[in-house]
């Protein structure tokens, strides 16, 4: 049988979130589910998924974590550019990859790698690093050998053979700053962002989990400069996942707390986090 889409206000949404603070601790039933802190809260709620059906409104999503997860949120995926020149598999992985540890077993003993998350506040042990370049308007990829750790002095033995120097790359990769406003803007819609305590007791001899939905904001009005400065503060991370045999695409990460200051306007529903 269908399930019957309910519309509510966003008054109708805080009262609901309210009352599901009101219930105190509620077990954890999603067993084995990373995202249970949201499938329950969307089954409290008797929403679908994660998006909010507020009528006469903008989109607006449920974000909801573990208040102690360190976790990356995936906010989009894009490809850098150049992207005529497929960058990844014609320059990252045939110059700078690296043996794939399941070369030779599961994929061809020539299989390479080029798995990276990288920001923009500190280089990576091989040597890369995020760069925002605001004169060019690029958020930009770049090499620096002299920062690469010294247990790769093999693959950096092998970097300069197959390019033929150390220098950064001879073709930047790099995304525009307006093509990653409209990327950005399509995806971080306004979002209702939801943060539960988590506690575990022994119950009849059995360990259970429990949630408490104590820690709700509204978040509105994406904000492209508060984009751009959490890229330059390193508090959005660029994840490559590429290998010889497939690319599994390049995403944009960013960490739960660090969501609100990407929102012009931030609005307090719920906090608190101090209540035991």
């Amino acid at each position: 049988m269908a399930t019957v889409l309910k519309a509510f206000s966003k008054a109708e949404l805080i009262k609901k979130f309210k009352a599901i603070y009101a219930k105190g601790w509620i077990e954890n039933y999603r067993k084995g589910n990373d995202g249970a802190v949201g499938n329950i809260l969307e089954d409290l709620l008797e929403i679908p998924e994660n998006n909010l059906p507020i009528p006469n409104a903008a989109e607006w999503e449920l974000k909801a974590q573990r208040a102690n997860s360190s976790s990356l949120l995936t906010m989009f995926h894009t490809e850098p550019s150049p992207t005529a020149l497929t960058i990844i598999p014609s320059q990252m992985l045939p110059l700078y990859g690296w043996p794939h540890d399941k070369a030779g077993k599961e994929y061809p003993a020539d299989e390479k790698s080029f798995r990276a998350t990288l920001n923009a506040k500190q280089y990576s042990d091989r040597g890369f690093k995020v760069y925002v370049n605001d004169k060019e308007r690029k958020v930009e990829v770049i090499f620096d050998s002299k920062h690469t750790d010294t247990r790769h002095s093999e693959w950096l033995k092998s970097v300069k053979k197959r390019v033929g120097h150390l220098n950064n790359f001879e073709i930047v990769p790099y995304w525009g700053f307006d093509d990653l406003f409209h990327k950005a803007g399509t995806k971080l819609k306004n979002c209702f962002y939801v943060r539960a305590d988590v506690k575990t007791e022994k119950v009849g001899g059995k360990r259970k989990e429990y949630f408490l939905y104590n820690y709700v904001l509204k978040l509105s009005n994406f904000d492209q400069d508060k984009f751009i400065q959490a890229i330059r503060d390193g508090k959005i991370y660029i994840d490559f996942d590429a290998r010889s045999g497939h690319n599994h695409g390049t995403k944009f990460r960013i960490k739960y707390n660090d969501i609100p200051s990407l929102y012009k306007n931030s609005e307090v529903v719920i906090d608190k986090r101090n209540d035991q």
